[in-house]
């Protein structure tokens, strides 16, 4: 794989646009629009919510066709928890973009974002959303990833180049997140395109396989959103022979390149996490399974004294043998060990003795890797999430106001 520049229009046959619609009180890009100029697969995954938005409803009835050429997305305004006048907007928001585009209203995925329980301002919508089509090019990808954000402080855009069985292929994608993060789905937007040739039914298996791996191993405050999105458009004008079978080759190829995506745009939501001073790896190991691995990297992953702790800069060891304790993954307490970065401060469940000066100086660090195994097993899982700052509770304590 080798990064490129063009973000979700990298790929071969994709146009993007960023639109200012005025749904947002900054002024800046809220209304984003993407396109595939030719008929293509498509697969998406959706937030477990009970209260799921009325995008996400909308939407999750389009992808089961397996065949969207366009995703539409506003910030701004979550359209959740709206009732039946959020579902005719959602509807509406899709009529209105096919229509402008010549396609299927089931072509088009609808997405938002923004405060919850707040009415679409759909005047607003409309003239954006033809302001969008009409602004559509293949140097729209940075509009588009803009107009996506909401307490982000940065975009997330990644594009790469990378060989499929012989023949030269493309993928981008752009996310947008920073608090409300946590798995299933891991509460964000992410769209994704392709230009590879694959099956509706295999590309559906290869985003789930690359989000189990990704977007459910990331947590920044434990809250999972009304809206959460995973979205990916394969168009399918890269030009190699159409994948359809998931035991193939190609298949194996394509999902190794689609999990290098989801990861870092992964990361890079919990790199910005509302208020984050650090960035955190949680590798666990020594488990009996992954599903027991993951439960004790996100138990510790997701506990606010653990993450205080890191602010704070304060190598509270102790509090992190407590999250193991409770995830309910099994444990040899005679046999746990816990590393900061390549440091020992727990041997064979007995505090270690780390130079005080080298553990001070990984604290200090932006990035900091904790490794634990729990002595019991051969299977590991990594999570990923950040620190819990004065900085979270004024961003969240402020949102509406």
């Amino acid at each position: 794989m080798n990064k490129i520049i063009g973000g979700i229009t990298a790929p071969k046959g994709f146009h993007a646009a960023g639109v200012k619609a005025g749904i947002k009180k900054s002024g800046k890009e809220d209304l984003a629009l993407i396109y595939s100029t030719v008929p293509a697969s498509s697969a998406a995954v959706f937030t477990t919510n009970a209260m799921a938005a009325a995008p996400v409803i909308v939407s999750r009835q389009a992808a089961a066709k397996g065949s969207a050429r366009a995703v539409v997305v506003n910030s701004g305004c979550a359209n959740a928890c709206t009732g039946e006048q959020g579902l005719l907007d959602a509807r509406a928001m899709a009529h209105i973009t096919a229509s402008a585009l010549g396609i299927s209203d089931d072509e088009v995925l609808v997405a938002s974002t923004g405060v919850i329980g707040v009415n679409m301002p759909m005047g607003k919508v409309a003239d954006g959303i033809q302001k969008a089509v009409t602004s559509l090019s293949e140097q729209g990808y940075e509009k588009a990833t803009q107009a996506i954000m909401t307490t982000d402080t940065f975009p997330k855009s990644c594009s790469y180049e990378f060989e499929l069985e012989g023949v030269t292929a493309n993928i981008g994608g752009i996310a947008k997140g920073a608090g409300m993060i946590h798995p299933n789905m891991a509460t964000m937007l992410c769209l994704i395109t392709t230009d590879v040739a694959i099956a509706p039914v295999a590309l559906k298996q290869a985003l789930a396989e690359a989000v189990n791996f990704s977007f459910h191993m990331i947590t920044v405050d434990g809250d999972i959103s009304t809206n959460d999105m995973v979205s990916v458009i394969a168009n399918g004008q890269a030009g190699n022979k159409n994948i359809d079978d998931i035991a193939s080759g190609a298949y194996r190829e394509f999902v190794a390149v689609l999990k290098q995506v989801c990861i870092y745009l992964a990361q890079q939501v919990v790199r910005d996490g509302e208020g984050a001073t650090k960035f955190l790896e949680i590798v666990v190991q020594g488990a009996v399974s992954f599903d027991e691995a993951k439960a004790a990297a996100m138990s510790v992953a997701k506990s606010p004294l653990v993450k205080t702790a890191f602010f704070g800069e304060d190598p509270n060891w102790g509090r992190i043998l407590c999250a193991i304790g409770y995830s309910g993954a099994q444990v040899d307490t005679e046999k746990t060990m816990l590393k900061f970065g390549d440091l020992t401060v727990v041997e064979n469940g007995v505090a270690g003795k780390p130079n005080s000066t080298a553990l001070q100086k990984v604290m200090a660090a932006k990035d900091i890797r904790v490794s634990i195994d729990l002595g019991v097993g051969d299977s590991e899982a990594t999570v990923w999430t950040c620190d819990l700052s004065y900085e979270y509770v004024k961003i969240n304590a402020d949102y509406r106001t």
